[in-house]
């Protein structure tokens, strides 16, 4: 196993936390009952090679699980908790998820040191996009059509999961500053409200690129607010948080992986960070200078999405709005994480400028412009 994991760009990098070994995860899996059923002792099989926190595959016997570990300056137990509550929801309504375990004592996060864990059963179907990075797209349209379907169902399932929206912190999604009456005001207290984040962005002259940058984009989506339903969605749907059927090209989804960045959003935002999670290849820029846009692929998400849930012009309309600033709280809370959590200057400022305000960017030129022209004609 490689100690090498995926970076901000192309290339494999060190891990901003080391990986689980052996002995850790058998001192976590301690806590759980079926650990000492006499069936050999546990090991690690296999690391994630995802950058911001650190998984495992841990076999015993014929039981295979993943252990995930997060800092508590990333994740804290009452966040885990809401998530593992999320994904019983979606299980008791069908979707396939896989199972949270808890502790002899009922607990579903362990905490350790300066860490908290949570174990889940491995995931059922083939993990093919495990060593993609999450930037690259579908390999086949039929794979984007059945993601599409997939989201669809999932966003149906959880459209009556009752919890309050997550405050945002870092590596977190939400739609503080695109859902509000006033951006400005709400970057303002956001920043505000989170001291790392304010820590991070002293660096930059961040109110002003956020007016040339982002309000254009944002104050768009403001005339849709009033037709969107709040509702929790997934967060970071992309082809590596999904399982399929088989290794071929018209493989369907299996199980949904990765809670992470659910939150309380709406099920177009969502939509719109599948799109620029899976059409748009902003990874190319190192290698041409560009990104490219598979139109395909989005209409192929798009069919399978309507396949199960029609989207009204309204919601098209939505849609497009919020494409251009779907990664904005994201990015945010990437400029937090990089800053103030694992002092990375350089992955600060490639956050910051290609993410944060690239993004928004690439909407302005000509491959951004066809993208949204193209949603355009289809609504």
């Amino acid at each position: 196993m490689t100690d090498l994991v995926h970076g901000m760009g192309t290339e494999l990098v060190a891990p901003d936390w080391p990986r689980i070994t052996t002995e850790e995860a058998r001192e976590v899996l301690a806590r759980f009952a079926w650990i000492d059923d006499g069936v050999g002792a546990a090991f690690v099989v296999w690391c994630s090679p995802r950058p911001m926190s650190a998984a495992a595959l841990v076999r015993k016997g014929t039981t295979v699980v993943f252990v995930k570990r997060h800092h508590v300056s990333v994740r804290t137990r009452a966040r885990l908790e809401r998530e593992h509550q999320f994904a019983r929801h979606l299980r008791d309504r069908g979707v396939s998820v896989p199972a949270v375990l808890a502790t002899t004592s009922g607990e579903t996060v362990i905490e350790r040191d300066d860490y908290v864990y949570e174990v889940h059963d491995s995931a059922q179907g083939v993990d093919l996009y495990r060593d993609v990075p999450s930037w690259y797209p579908f390999v086949s349209l039929a794979h984007a059509v059945s993601a599409g379907r997939a989201l669809a169902n999932f966003h149906h399932a959880a459209r009556d999961f009752a919890a309050p929206a997550w405050d945002p912190e870092a590596l977190s999604g939400s739609v503080t500053i695109v859902g509000a009456e006033d951006p400005q005001l709400a970057l303002r207290r956001l920043v505000e409200g989170r001291h790392g984040l304010a820590r991070a962005l002293d660096q930059f002259n961040y109110e002003e690129d956020f007016n040339r940058w982002l309000l254009p984009w944002v104050e768009k989506v403001s005339p849709h607010l009033g037709g969107l339903r709040s509702q929790w969605t997934h967060g970071d749907w992309h082809a590596s948080n999904l399982t399929w059927s088989s290794r071929d090209p018209v493989a369907t989804v299996s199980e949904v992986l990765d809670l992470g960045l659910s939150n309380r959003t709406y099920a177009v935002h969502d939509l719109a960070v599948a799109i620029e999670r899976n059409a748009v290849d902003w990874l190319d820029v190192a290698r041409s200078g560009s990104m490219r846009v598979d139109e395909g692929i989005v209409d192929a998400l798009l069919d399978g999405y309507e396949q199960v849930a029609p989207l009204t012009p309204g919601d098209l309309s939505a849609l497009r709005a919020l494409l251009p600033v779907a990664h904005l709280e994201f990015a945010l809370s990437e400029v937090e994480y990089f800053a103030d959590v694992v002092h990375s200057s350089s992955n600060t400022a490639l956050a910051y400028e290609d993410y944060l305000l690239g993004h928004a960017r690439w909407f302005e030129g000509p491959n951004g412009s066809s993208l949204l022209a193209h949603l355009e004609r289809r609504g």
